[in-house]
């Protein structure tokens, strides 16, 4: 099959989406909420509740689903190895980018994210539908594949290396445990704090920052390293994942399980 979307780089714009709406092998993802994609979304676009990329369970609500949740989930949106998936949300990449954390786990590479996400959409001024695509199908088989997560126990093994980087996209005042949300405060040992939203370019529909890759290099956060980004549930760091794969560095990991697991386990190090 002829695939449309091979010469676009991971990140597209609108324009290079909208001539590719009737591509038999596109799967449009909206990962909004059910009241934004109600009054309008991308034609052709299925709608995915963000909470069905998470575990939703304590202490690590973040955590990847069930197997028999993801199979049920890409059932529906009509998973399949020829299948390139578009995905976006409207607060700039953190689902979107969560979703492509979760392509690399079922082992499906032919994905884009489309920049800036239903903000760049309306900003160029092109149409929405209320159309509701029926569902695709019932659970098929995935295979799992841990290379893209890291594990509490992982990121333990790892603390110290020097070729790793931690990439922490929480708030600064959670980064320094000045905001609290888990049992402790603080940030793992050796962590680099870039805020997700400090990504953005708020000037521009929230598309990825034209310099981020020059910022993110100041900061240390560099191609060379290995990189593993957290939140507190990756769901912000969704983003982040999206950004390092972007941007093509070539050893990133989600930390799923992120400071809610690691800030409520009693044995984890951390500091202020």
């Amino acid at each position: 099959m002829t695939d449309c979307f091979t010469a676009l780089p991971l990140v597209i714009e609108p324009a290079d989406l909208q001539e590719r709406l009737d591509a038999a092998q596109l799967i449009l993802v909206d990962l909004t909420s059910a009241a934004r994609y109600a009054e309008g979304h991308l034609p052709g676009a299925r709608f995915v509740d963000p909470k069905r990329t998470q575990w939703a369970q304590p202490p690590a609500p973040g955590l990847l689903p069930a197997r028999e949740q993801l199979e049920q989930l890409f059932g529906e949106l009509g998973h399949n190895p020829d299948a390139v998936y578009v995905v976006y949300d409207d607060e700039g990449g953190g689902w979107a980018g969560r979703f492509i954390w979760l392509l690399d786990v079922i082992g499906h590479g032919r994905y884009h994210y489309l920049n800036g996400g239903l903000h760049a959409w309306l900003e160029a001024g092109l149409p929405l539908s209320t159309a509701v695509p029926p569902s695709a199908g019932g659970p098929l088989p995935l295979i799992l594949h841990d290379e893209p997560t890291a594990t509490l126990d992982y990121l333990n093994s790892r603390l110290g290396a020097p070729d790793l980087v931690v990439w922490d996209a929480r708030s600064p005042a959670e980064y320094r445990g000045e905001k609290v949300l888990a049992a402790k405060a603080g940030h793992v040992p050796g962590a680099i704090n870039f805020e997700w939203t400090a990504g953005m370019d708020k000037g521009r529909a929230l598309r990825i920052r034209d310099d981020i890759a020059e910022h993110l290099q100041s900061l240390g956060i560099t191609a060379d390293k290995e990189i593993i980004t957290h939140c507190h549930t990756h769901h912000r760091s969704g983003f982040t994942y999206l950004v390092a794969k972007a941007l093509g560095y070539r050893r990133v990991k989600g930390y799923a399980g992120s400071w809610s697991e690691w800030g409520n386990h009693p044995d984890t190090p951390v500091e202020l």
